[in-house]
């Protein structure tokens, strides 16, 4: 398989380095406000991501992070706010002039906020398909608008990488694009377009499929937001294209023998007269108590025709605290 796009991938943040390019992603996610973190412009400027990968609560007792695919370091200055200690944060990314847009950007970040230290973050040159990164040494692992520019087998590799580098129970957060048209295959062989986080979308089936696939056994939708419109007037398509983009936690969990838990934010509620509801499965639902289940749990509780069980649909929203 022809991989000439990560070429083009390459030359086109290259110029994004070196001039930055506001707009050219369009997070949907507004940026952290934390006590003491002063983001400087030039970073803000190179934010080229479609959602946030920074989440508080994956981000407790120092873990350590990384992050691929570095633009212009903004979410290594956020990551490196948890975890302020000597290469507590590492970048990876394959674009020199990325590298060193981050580390210019760094002094600066160093003179707006008086905790940070370069030698927080440890930027190395490498390549999502083979990450310079040991065996099960990262806590946090994070990606944001770069593997939807991977095609189905590149995509598969980045995955595995990810989930080699984990920690047992280690978390992957990662925010793409996704559509659940069929995109035609003119635009997703348009490297440039790709390029640009677009035509690489898959359905968000899909995209699951290919995190459990790489075994992840527990998934969480965190958040599925409006990102960007194809039109027949500015592209080459006879109809209009409707990309989303999704905010994701994949949890390096062993694989449960009846398949993943995938959180897509359903949730259930028991409203009858006894004390509780046990399913006998590891779920008790107490009256009206909403209790967020996974896709499979919310499956089963709806198997059972119960009048006193209400399941929600997908809110495409998750946040912890629920049934697994």
């Amino acid at each position: 398989m022809s991989t000439t796009y990560l070429e083009t991938t390459k030359n086109v943040y290259k110029e994004a380095a070196e001039n930055p390019q506001v707009g050219l992603c369009c997070t949907t996610t507004p940026i952290w406000q934390l006590p003491g973190l002063d983001i400087p412009v030039r970073m803000q400027q190179m934010n080229y991501g479609c959602g946030s990968t920074v989440h508080p609560r994956d981000l407790v007792n120092n873990p350590r992070i990384l992050y691929v695919g570095v633009g212009g370091g903004m979410e290594l200055l956020q990551f490196a706010y948890f975890s302020r200690q000597l290469n507590g944060v590492v970048g990876v990314d394959v674009v020199d002039e990325m590298l060193q847009a981050s580390r210019d950007n760094f002094v600066e970040a160093e003179r707006k906020n008086s905790w940070f230290r370069s030698e927080f973050v440890d930027l190395r040159k490498g390549d999502a398909l083979n990450l310079p990164v040991e065996d099960s040494s990262i806590d946090v692992a994070a990606q944001n608008c770069l593997f939807n520019i991977f095609k189905h087998e590149e995509l598969k590799l980045a995955l595995e990488e990810m989930y080699r580098v984990l920690k047992p129970r280690g978390r992957l957060v990662m925010s793409d694009p996704t559509c659940e048209q069929d995109i035609p295959e003119n635009l997703r062989e348009d490297e440039r377009l790709r390029a640009l986080c677009l035509s690489g979308s898959l359905p968000l089936c899909d995209y699951i499929k290919m995190i459990t696939d790489a075994g992840f056994g527990t998934v969480e939708i965190r958040a599925k937001r409006p990102y960007r419109i194809l039109d027949s007037k500015n592209y080459d398509t006879k109809e209009m294209l409707f990309i989303e983009s999704v905010e994701v936690c994949a949890i390096k969990d062993p694989m449960p023998a009846d398949g993943p838990c995938v959180f897509t934010g359903k949730t259930a509620i028991y409203f009858g007269n006894e004390e509780c509801f046990d399913d006998e499965k590891g779920h008790v639902l107490l009256p009206n108590q909403p209790l967020s289940v996974c896709d499979k749990t919310a499956a089963a509780l709806a198997a059972l025709n119960r009048e006193d069980i209400y399941i929600s649909g997908s809110t495409w929203f998750y946040d912890g605290g629920g049934c697994c």
